[in-house]
């Protein structure tokens, strides 16, 4: 497998030079600010020096190597680093998104994103479930993904894959289906605000009888609104169900 094998079906007809990489220093500078504030792994990638512009330091999708170290191993990081069948799950998905993507009206290109998992191996133990976002931030002029930003947490899944096409300005998501290998429409999942409010205060560490008393509710409709919120969200403990609504961007 090689770095073309996830990049030959971008066609660039443009040439970028020194001064236009010197007119989005401020884009590795502004997700560099952004790496301060958040628990999760970001980096860029660009698709037309087919490498990484900009790797955060934190250690979720570093595998054990300095964030320039990683910069400098760009898409051989995922080479080196991420088991067989997931890497060839990254390739199907690769392969399925850009087909979706040129699918969509141009003006529409920048509002989505894709979420999936995958395993990442460690330098200690057993290789980790991490929960990958990838958006677009820059376009060439032909609407080709030029600059796109990801995101790295831990998931809260059990297994590689679950797909998902999301649009901030649409009101359905569309999830991968390896079977059928083709896209399903899929209606968001939404939490109502009492769910999201009592969610919160539960991965605080507050009890039942605390938030019961802070939202003027019952101690038994905490609990049915917990019932809702689990199963919504397919998930067994609040704290797989927080993981899980910040995968969804629910909160």
């Amino acid at each position: 497998m090689q770095i073309d094998d996830f990049l030959n079906q971008i066609k660039f007809s443009e040439k970028y030079d020194d001064n236009d990489y010197r007119e989005i220093n401020h884009l590795i500078e502004f997700t560099k600010s952004i790496s301060y504030l958040t628990y999760q792994s970001i980096y860029l990638i660009d698709y037309y020096k087919k490498g990484f512009l900009f790797v955060s330091n934190n250690p979720i999708f570093l595998c054990g190597k300095s964030p320039s170290k990683v910069l400098e191993d760009g898409y051989f990081h995922y080479f080196e680093n991420v088991p067989e069948d997931d890497l060839k799950m990254l390739l199907e998905i690769n392969d399925a998104s850009h087909k979706f993507y040129e699918s969509l009206p141009n003006e529409e290109r920048l509002n989505y994103y894709i979420s999936y998992n995958f395993h990442l191996k460690q330098p200690v133990g057993k290789p980790v479930l991490i929960n990958h976002k990838l958006k677009p931030l820059l376009l060439d002029k032909n609407q080709n993904i030029w600059i796109a930003i990801c995101f790295v947490s831990i998931s809260s899944q059990k297994r590689s894959g679950n797909v998902t096409f999301k649009s901030h300005n649409s009101i359905v998501q569309y999830n991968y289906d390896f079977n059928d290998k083709k896209w399903e429409v899929i209606k968001f999942i939404e939490l109502k605000k009492r769910e999201k409010d009592i969610l919160l205060y539960s991965a605080q560490g507050y009890t039942m009888e605390q938030i019961a008393d802070w939202l003027f509710i019952s101690v038994d409709t905490i609990k049915y609104y917990k019932r809702s919120i689990f199963n919504k969200l397919n998930v067994k403990s609040i704290s797989e169900a927080l993981i899980r609504a910040l995968e969804l961007d629910m909160l």
